[in-house]
């Protein structure tokens, strides 16, 4: 088997025993990565000469008989929205398409500090605003399985390198099912954990009280690992929750006795792909076939998830976006230009005598935030500032906002509710299997409805994990979600891990040609 089929966790037991060298390793995925991104687009820029340099790092500590980090040389891919010292941090938007951070995300800075080798940034739906990588302005972004579907998002980039086998192990983010939605649709496992357990400093926010970080891996093992190296207390993030972060790695293989599971009854509805239901319901029986005991819960509030979440995260996105004026950073347009069109709308109004289109010309400042703004946010995120801008408006905040943020209470009372019936809701990832690319484009309804078993998770703070359970008859993934109480991800990854062992699904790999 070559280096680029074996899991994180297996390059890390050969690192660790002398059988290869990170540089071996990081070379190997490199290859892949100049073989196969050409077809699939997972990566927005790629890090090789630093990658090689701190895989060389790792490999002469380890020869010197120095300790090393948690991830020991393994490559690790990032998304990107998180910040990187001295390397451009798009947002796959050309708001930021020349911005380079001076510091580090915590997370980055972590995984650095863990001797994980940094080795590109993935592609996303630009400011993680969408569900397909189709709203990405830096390039387009395909499904491993089928390079005529679209891998997901806002993290496709990031599950679809993991796919691919680009990169053993990378990071996404979650706003309301970016990391479990695309693991869905490429095959792949993602954690979104609990709001609090993995620092946002340095995360480019797009609705700060529903993001999170988490690991998109092969495996459950694998996610454990990255897992704990991302994960804990962080004083730079007001948000970040003071609790200890456990050993995930070395508990991720403990067995789970006397499991009790829930299904949601609101998640076997309309809506649900005949062909993704059986899957998740055969999924089901392997947990019932290894001890769990299965039961109904209900989550009576969750048929008003979708409208909660895209009143309360694009509320967020109006106030986060704010600061992109093309003044402080950011995108800005050709002021020589727009002086000139002023000049010329100017003198067209005088020759008319339009006294009134003169009173309402926009100052040069005001049309230069205008036209940076306009040419440097895609349709989507002005779709979002502009729903954000007007449920937050006068008039319209209490009867919009704060109605969505007394249901988001409701939502988080139903789990807490079901809980203490189970330890973990089980259920589908999302509705069907990946979709054609464009399919849904026109229709932005249709894409948010995509999220339709996933943002409640982010509504409520909890954690979930999409792992794979089978495939269509048209050969693609289907992904099955766990969730479980807020910081229980060991419980996720542990349930994950016991259903991989008596599956072979996260096994499979795409062919490419």
């Amino acid at each position: 088997m070559s280096l680029i089929q074996l899991t994180a966790t297996d390059l890390l037991k050969k690192l660790s025993a002398g059988e290869v060298t990170s540089v071996e390793v990081t070379q190997a995925f490199l290859d892949q990565i100049e073989s196969a991104d050409k077809q699939v687009g997972a990566f927005l820029s790629v890090t090789k000469d630093s990658a090689l340099e701190q895989a060389a790092d790792v490999d002469s500590r380890r020869k010197a008989g120095k300790p090393v980090g948690l991830l020991g040389g393994v490559p690790v891919a990032i998304k990107d929205l998180l910040c990187t010292k001295g390397q451009v941090t798009t947002c796959a938007s050309k708001m930021l398409e020349n911005f380079i951070p001076p510091y580090d995300a915590t997370v980055v800075r972590k995984i650095r500090e863990a001797d994980g080798v940094l080795i590109g940034k993935t592609n996303m739906d630009e400011f993680a605003m969408g569900g397909s990588t189709e709203n990405s302005a830096l390039g387009k972004t395909s499904n491993p399985w089928n390079l005529d579907c679209v891998p997901g998002g806002s993290s496709g980039g990031a599950a679809a390198c993991v796919a691919a086998s680009m990169a053993p192990l990378s990071i996404g983010t979650d706003t309301g099912g970016s990391i479990r939605q695309p693991a869905g649709f490429c095959g792949v496992t993602g954690l979104k954990p609990t709001y609090g357990r993995v620092s946002r400093f340095g995360l480019i926010a797009f609705a700060s009280s529903l993001d999170q970080i988490g690991p998109m891996a092969r495996t459950a093992e694998d996610a454990a690992l990255l897992l704990e190296a991302i994960s804990g207390h962080d004083p730079m993030d007001s948000t970040s929750a003071n609790v200890a972060s456990p050993q995930f790695s070395q508990t991720v293989g403990k067995p789970l006795e006397g499991l009790r599971i829930g299904l949601v009854k609101e998640h076997f509805g309309d809506g649900l792909d005949s062909e993704v239901e059986a899957t998740v319901r055969e999924a089901v029986k392997v947990y019932q076939s290894l001890g769990a005991t299965i039961s109904d819960v209900s989550l009576p509030h969750n048929k008003y998830a979708i409208a909660t979440y895209y009143i309360i995260a694009p509320s967020e996105a109006s106030s986060n976006l704010a600061r992109y004026d093309g003044v402080h950073y950011g995108h800005r347009c050709d002021e020589k230009q727009m002086i000139e069109q002023l000049a010329a709308e100017k003198k067209a109004f005088e020759e008319s005598g339009d006294e009134e289109g003169l009173r309402n010309m926009d100052t040069s400042l005001v049309r230069m935030y205008r036209q940076s703004r306009a040419e440097g946010l895609g349709p989507e995120v002005k779709r979002r500032i502009m729903l954000g801008t007007y449920t937050l408006s006068a008039g319209y905040y209490d009867a919009y906002y704060l109605k969505a943020l007394k249901v988001r209470r409701l939502i988080r009372q139903d789990y807490d509710t079901a809980f203490k019936e189970v330890d973990l809701i089980v259920g589908p990832t999302t509705p069907s299997t990946a979709f054609k690319t464009g399919a849904k484009t026109d229709d932005p309804l249709s894409m948010y409805l995509e999220d339709l078993y996933t943002v409640s998770a982010n509504l409520a703070g909890v954690g979930g994990i999409s792992i794979p359970c089978g495939f269509s008859t048209t050969g693609m993934p289907i992904g099955l979600q766990l969730q479980a109480p807020p910081l229980a991800e060991e419980k996720l990854l542990q349930a994950s891990h016991m259903f991989q062992q008596a599956t072979d699904w996260h096994t499979r790999r795409p062919e490419l040609s």
